[in-house]
């Protein structure tokens, strides 16, 4: 079953059509009792191909606001999130599909176990609803009751003769074996796909996303539906909002839930405990892989002009396992989290207020400095990981400027970089997409030093 764009953007009319216009707030309402949502099941979220936990902080936050107990709820961090080129292909620190089901697997048995529930509801982004649909087929069903699939692209994102061990080529033996018979689905677990009105670039009938411009890809917008799903468009949503954005939460915690959510905004908590793992990137690959001996600090910084307001917050090295935290922070508080790693840029992130507390606050260093950055006296990045730069559906301005690194049409580009002359370092830079402001400050790229504004919505 399908569901027209139109009746979706009815029934969410009072929700922005991007992320970026809906910037939660901390409200003084209390959050509903937990008990509310006893008829909830626990949840566990599963990241997208490179990514990790942390994207679904905002959803978690929301979740919570809707009273579902923190303990209820599990984000995995798959260990080697990158697909291998070729799936049955052994590649140096990346994941084949039977790997992620295995973890994913490890990680169902972990959450029944802590929660007691007999069953529970998998909601996944991009790659991981191939992890999801894998485990529930291949004997996996009843443990679990939902599945919701935001835009999981379940055809592939091509249908070719060329590279069919692909474990995104439609035409190849994965999903293939995912999606023969009359129905899509497997019996007993009801699923849900969310899809995109025509901006995901990975549900596309042109290949110019995967390299090959001009030629078709044998998929269409509607890709990532099912037969035998409930299958829902979101309107102009990109790839990763289909997952993230406050839209496709309203649809995730309905189809579990089985009613409409009580907020969608993020109910703020007055003392918040941020917490996370510092993840390894080898060779430029991103991994989940902790990473040992790296040095975080926080620091509370002026809204105007990003200067750190007093002494450091908090400051710890990690162990083996990547662990740090918790920093304890106001809920109204801008931040700079410095994260130092042998042989990695120091990164500074400047990030909004946390509303809530996370433990899913993971780090990852910026990419090294590289030709391209020659001559740069300091290098500030802005990145947007929970969707991307839209032009011209969202104000994006970096530094005053619309960036010129950002295309435009479907969104596709998830950060912009600036590079500045070595006059310019130490000044304020100014990052705004849509209602999202954050502002960052120009670190010397002498010392071996990058700013990211990573915004959060």
């Amino acid at each position: 079953m399908t569901i027209s764009r139109r009746s979706i953007l009815k029934a969410a009319g009072v929700l922005p059509l991007a992320a970026g216009h809906f910037v939660p707030r901390a409200f003084a309402q209390s959050a509903p009792a937990e008990s509310t949502a006893a008829e909830v099941p626990p949840i566990l979220f599963v990241h997208g191909n490179g990514d990790y936990a942390a994207l679904w902080m905002t959803t978690l936050w929301r979740m919570e606001s809707n009273g579902v107990a923190r303990g209820r709820m599990l984000a995995i961090n798959f260990t080697d999130p990158l697909a291998r080129t070729d799936d049955k292909v052994a590649q140096l620190n990346r994941s084949s599909s039977e790997d992620q089901r295995r973890e994913l697997g490890a990680a169902v048995a972990d959450l029944k176990k802590r929660t007691g529930a007999p069953r529970l509801a998998l909601v996944g982004s991009s790659r991981g609803g191939n992890s999801i649909r894998n485990l529930i087929r291949n004997g996996g069903a009843g443990d679990i009751s939902h599945a919701v699939l935001c835009g999981v692209p379940n055809h592939g994102v091509y249908d070719w003769d060329d590279g069919l061990g692909n474990e995104f080529n439609g035409r190849g033996p994965f999903l293939r074996s995912l999606n023969e018979g009359e129905s899509e689905v497997t019996a007993g677990v009801a699923f849900l796909t969310l899809r995109s009105d025509g901006l995901d670039k990975y549900a596309q009938a042109d290949g110019r996303f995967v390299g090959k411009p001009g030629i078709p890809t044998g998929i269409t917008t509607d890709g990532p539906a099912l037969k035998g799903a409930t299958n829902l468009i979101l309107g102009a949503l990109d790839h990763r909002e289909t997952a993230f954005h406050p839209r496709a939460f309203r649809e995730i915690f309905k189809f579990i839930a089985g009613r409409e959510p009580e907020r969608v905004a993020i109910v703020g908590e007055t003392q918040v405990k941020l917490s996370g793992i510092v993840t390894a990137t080898p060779g430029g690959v991103q991994t989940n892989r902790p990473v040992k001996d790296a040095s975080i600090e926080v620091y509370r910084v002026a809204p105007d002009s990003g200067e750190r307001l007093g002494e450091v917050i908090y400051k710890s090295a990690t162990d083996a396992d990547g662990r740090w935290g918790p920093a304890v922070v106001e809920p109204t508080w801008l931040l700079e989290i410095v994260l130092a790693s042998v042989d990695q840029p120091t990164t500074h992130f400047y990030r909004s207020p946390f509303p809530r507390s996370s433990d899913v606050v993971h780090l990852r260093a910026a990419r090294p400095l590289g030709p391209t950055d020659a001559g740069a006296g300091a290098i500030v990045i802005m990145s947007r990981p929970r969707g991307y730069f839209g032009l011209p559906r969202d104000i994006v301005l970096f530094d005053g400027k619309e960036p010129t690194d950002v295309k435009s049409g479907i969104p596709t580009d998830t950060a912009t970089t600036l590079r500045l002359p070595a006059a310019e370092v130490g000044r304020p830079v100014v990052g705004l997409f849509n209602e999202e402001r954050i502002v960052a400050r120009a670190w010397p790229t002498a010392e071996n030093r990058i700013a990211v504004a990573e915004l959060t919505y």
